[in-house]
């Protein structure tokens, strides 16, 4: 996308805007209500460009901003983004649900301030334009997300909606696709892909820092494009497979943790369904298994929250629930394309390192 300099014209902050809004007032996210960022970095001197920031530039050139002031939210945020995409064909019914079951269970359960959680979705009911899941409220909301991260801090992004998979042009994936979410402007203002996704989640990371992502939707595997990605057959044996790419330069953090947990394998579907709650009220699959996995038995590590949430899923499939449920069968590729992934920044012992948020 082409880009230019601009400058809000309330506050008068500098900024990066697209260039075809020559013709439109521009605000920044500031002065439209959206929480504090600090200055646009891209514009120091001497800064790489915003393509190099977002990795479309330079091969390994990355720039990352200068230590900011922590943020005024606190040491725990949260973007919370379900889509169901209105009265469309392939609307969906549960992704609404899941965001506020998901808000319920970060305040009650893990003691993130509701006001350090920012939830976009299309609901009809919904009155505030920045809360609308667009394409750009979606980017903002991401930057705000990282905005002043330090040591210390716990950060959660979820995403319930639509998934796609879209021909890889800068030839950085194994299997020729990159990953993308559907904001609810799609058709017109096209996915986010998760190239970008990493470059403005994951990479400014510091050490210290811990990002957990919930991705309910389709082809959603290697959403966060991490550099390893466990795999784990229904015995519970795993391996961990190393996804870096020589073109792909560096996509981890700057020393911080990132786990992506997600519904499917890249090549999988997602499920919305009521099946779970046994009413009309629909949810995502993954959504319900990892809030219930949590809830139903405190301190879990990483191999347990797998093999739980796999386990009620597969309960919930076949009539019955429980953590104890297993099916054991012979190991297929396609078997395990259906069920929840981990991917991570770095390898790690998933049955001894618990889950902190």
């Amino acid at each position: 996308m082409a880009t230019r300099r601009g400058r809000c014209m309330q506050c008068r902050r500098p900024m990066i805007v697209p260039l075809e809004a020559y013709n439109i007032s521009i605000k920044c996210g500031g002065c439209q209500g959206f929480p504090a960022l600090q200055p646009n970095h891209h514009l120091v001197k001497n800064a790489p460009s915003f393509g190099d920031y977002y990795g479309y530039g330079r091969r390994n050139q990355f720039y990352y901003p200068p230590l900011n002031p922590p943020s005024p939210y606190g040491n725990k945020r949260a973007v919370l983004i379900g889509i169901n995409y209105g009265n469309r064909v392939n609307r969906l019914k549960g992704s609404v649900n899941d965001v506020h079951c998901m808000k319920y269970f970060l305040v009650h359960n893990l003691g993130f301030p509701t006001d350090s959680i920012r939830m976009l979705t299309d609901d009809p009911e919904e009155k505030n334009s920045l809360s609308i899941p667009t394409k750009h409220n979606m980017r903002m909301a991401m930057r705000w997300l990282v905005e002043g991260c330090r040591s210390g801090d716990s950060l959660v992004f979820h995403f319930s909606g639509h998934g796609s998979k879209v021909v890889d042009t800068n030839m950085d994936e194994v299997d020729g696709y990159d990953e993308a979410i559907c904001p609810v402007d799609y058709e017109h203002e096209g996915k986010i892909l998760d190239d970008e996704i990493n470059a403005t989640i994951v990479r400014p990371l510091p050490r210290g820092a811990k990002l957990h992502a919930l991705v309910d939707t389709c082809f959603s595997g290697t959403f966060l494009d991490l550099p390893f990605m466990c795999r784990m057959n229904r015995k519970g044996y795993y391996g961990w497979e190393d996804h870096r790419h020589p073109r792909a330069g560096y996509k981890g953090t700057r020393g911080g943790l990132a786990l992506c947990i997600s519904a499917c394998d890249d090549d999988g579907n997602a499920a919305d369904t009521s099946a779970f709650s046994g009413v009309e009220q629909s949810v995502g699959a993954l959504t319900y298994s990892f809030i219930q996995a949590m809830q139903d038995e405190p301190n879990l590590t990483y191999g347990r929250l797998l093999n739980s949430m796999r386990s009620i899923i597969r309960g919930a499939k076949e009539g019955t629930f429980g953590l104890n449920h297993q099916e054991l069968t012979l190991d297929t590729r396609q078997q395990y394309a259906h069920e929840s992934q981990l991917s991570s920044s770095e390898k790690f012992d998933i049955y001894s390192k618990s889950i902190v948020m």
